[in-house]
């Protein structure tokens, strides 16, 4: 199958990407739209990476499952979710089988693939939409071969490995017109519309920052140095796709123990939860793109592995008119700006901070800060209306209903905040970015992080 590269310049030319609050911009064109399934056909999905978290999605989008949220349930982010329906599973792709074993036992009728490349071209006609679950450093070069075959991409989060990759996913949805969502699945409770709702109404005034502390670490790995024989049920050259080539070990596979933890493959704990966060502070403040980024780890960045714990900081001008905002990222056990200066609730990862008070928020909850000072406070009525459910506002815009509301344009630029925090560490430089040029104006030679190499056949 012949791999598009997608130059600088090319991408340069797509200019911003607007997607403030909950509103939705990018539609289907002409040619995306008439592959669409109808309202009444079923959408033939095929599914890339079905163990673990895919097996997940695999199951919610194929209708088997209800998202269930908050107290007692696996997963938060549809309290009133509908199940999804008129979905069937036209094709399933792992590379793992150990892991994708049952998945593939309990879909009898797809067909089966290791890879996706061959899944994608022998089966382009008999598929309406993809669904990316692998681990990160496939997410982007999967999700762009699909959507410039014009299907419509479901894609975990971060979507992307590096800078340039948030960039191109988002360019090629707009030009390809596809229906797109990332996975954060936290964009569809109600409670992220009560806090922007709250936000929106001035509860605590002028909102000058957004402060997340992720207080679980990542720990330290050693590369590993020995050679064992892969194991007959895993692919590995098809695991490692675009990633440098490497002999084959155990230590490289356990999410959050392996891949997770190393520069070639993820972005530690950063890209594996801000996505998440960072949408509550894009969607209630309208942020888009960052004009500063320096951070704060162990003081020299190892070549291989990713830090334990980090310290960013973000500054966003907004423009017309108002306050630039800043927004910070702490995980580790050592908490930072207000978690460090005030006796805030255990369970509060977040909090805006404004010149009339504090929002602090988590998943399931929200609280002015001090409650003394708000005990009397009537909140606005509720008017941003629920959500459908995180994968079924994806189907619906594939069948051209409307808009998902985390589609790449909208949500790419998060990734791309996200990824910039990890630049801004391993440069060892506060990088005074600029979007519209794709560049870093102080620090050129940081710009060898915004961009990875690829293996031959793994381009985007």
């Amino acid at each position: 199958m012949d791999q598009v590269t997608i130059g600088r310049r090319a991408f340069l030319k797509a200019g911003a990407a607007a997607g403030a609050g909950f509103a939705v911009g990018y539609g289907l064109n002409a040619r995306s739209y008439a592959r669409v399934a109808g309202a009444n056909q079923r959408m033939n999905l095929a599914v890339i990476g079905v163990g673990g978290r895919g097996r997940r999605n695999l199951d919610l989008l194929a209708g088997r499952e209800r998202s269930r949220y908050g107290p007692g349930g696996t997963y938060r982010g549809e309290e009133y979710a509908e199940r999804v329906t008129g979905t069937q599973i036209a094709a399933l792709c792992d590379v793992n089988m150990r892991r994708a074993g049952d998945a593939f036992d309990a879909y009898p009728e797809a067909v089966k693939y290791v890879d996706y490349r061959r899944m994608l071209d022998e089966m382009d006609g008999d598929i309406d939409a993809v669904v990316v679950s692998t681990s990160d450093h496939s997410h982007a070069p999967a999700s762009v071969t699909a959507m410039r075959m014009g299907k419509p991409v479901f894609c975990e989060k971060p979507g992307a490995h590096c800078v340039w990759e948030a960039r191109v996913m988002a360019q090629v949805a707009k030009e390809q017109g596809v229906a797109t969502q990332l996975c954060t699945q936290g964009n569809a409770l109600d409670n992220i519309r009560r806090t922007v709702e709250l936000i929106g109404s001035g509860a605590i005034g002028e909102v000058s920052a957004f402060h997340i502390w992720e207080h679980t670490g990542a720990r330290s790995i050693e590369i590993p140095t020995e050679s064992p024989p892969e194991p007959d049920s895993l692919h590995w050259d098809l695991w490692l796709g675009p990633a440098p080539w490497r002999p084959y070990h155990p230590d490289y596979i356990p999410r959050g123990q392996g891949w997770q933890l190393m520069w070639d493959f993820a972005g530690g704990q950063l890209t594996n939860m801000g996505c998440h966060y960072f949408n509550w502070g894009f969607r209630a403040l309208e942020l888009q793109y960052p004009s500063t980024v320096e951070a704060e780890g162990p003081e020299l960045p190892h070549p291989r592995t990713v830090p334990p714990w980090l310290h960013v900081r973000y500054v966003f001008d907004r423009g017309d008119g108002k306050a630039p905002v800043t927004l910070t990222w702490t995980h580790g056990d050592k908490p930072r700006a207000v978690f460090a200066e005030h006796e805030l609730p255990d369970w509060a990862w977040g909090v805006f901070v404004g010149d009339k008070g504090m929002l602090l928020v988590d998943y399931d909850r929200h609280m002015l800060w001090p409650e003394d000072e708000f005990k009397d406070y009537e909140p606005p009525e509720p008017r941003i209306p629920p959500s459908v459910g995180h994968y079924l506002e994806w189907i619906q815009a594939c069948r051209g209903e409307g808009e998902a509301l985390c589609h790449f344009g909208y949500s790419m630029p998060i990734t791309e905040a996200v990824l910039l925090g990890n630049v801004a560490y391993r440069s060892g430089r506060k990088l005074q970015w600029n979007a519209e040029q794709f560049r870093i104006d102080n620090a050129h030679e940081a710009e060898g992080f915004l961009q990875r190499g690829y293996r031959p056949g793994w381009t985007l």
